[in-house]
């Protein structure tokens, strides 16, 4: 038991990780497509 809550719990703090560094490397598509040719 006490090895599936620390897999509960692993996963977790894994999550708000990958959410928190994810969240900081997104880009709009206005940012990322920015060029002369491009038409958003």
């Amino acid at each position: 038991m006490k090895a599936f809550l620390a897999g509960c719990v692993a996963i977790v703090v894994i999550a708000g990780g990958a959410l928190l560094i994810l969240d900081h490397y997104q880009r709009s598509s206005e940012a990322a497509f920015a060029t002369t040719g491009a038409r958003i």
